[in-house]
């Protein structure tokens, strides 16, 4: 059984051509910066495939390799953190599976302890 995190921000107005880009170049600078090629990163959907007020939306399924949760944890949350942060008046909603993801103005999204020193570095590397 796999366990994803999904991520969806909704707001009455779509995106601006600035949010937009901004969006664009997230996705790219984060897609490339991931360390794992034999796993998922940010995977943001289909503008067609949601709600109408679904500005944003996505999700990643997670390792079953238990040294590389944290490691793609953190940088998918990472992700979704600078998302949120470029889209200003979008309701957010950020869980695995049936657990919501906490979100903090200073640290962003991140399960309570899972920023602590080593957690979310792989013991085995890239």
């Amino acid at each position: 059984m796999s366990v994803s995190l999904y991520y969806c921000a909704s707001r009455a107005t779509p995106l601006t051509d600035a949010e937009t880009a901004a969006v664009e170049r997230i996705v790219a600078a984060r897609t490339a910066s991931f360390p794992y090629e034999d796993h998922e990163s940010l995977y943001l959907y289909d503008g067609d495939e949601g709600r109408p007020d679904e500005v944003v939306a996505g999700s990643t399924k997670m390792p079953f390799d238990p040294g590389k949760v944290l490691p793609v944890l953190d940088h998918v949350l990472g992700s979704v953190t600078e998302l949120r942060r470029a889209l200003p008046g979008a309701d957010w909603r950020v869980h695995m599976d049936d657990l919501d993801v906490p979100w903090d103005e200073t640290e962003g999204y991140a399960f309570p302890g899972m920023r602590g020193p080593d957690l979310a570095t792989d013991p085995g590397g890239p």
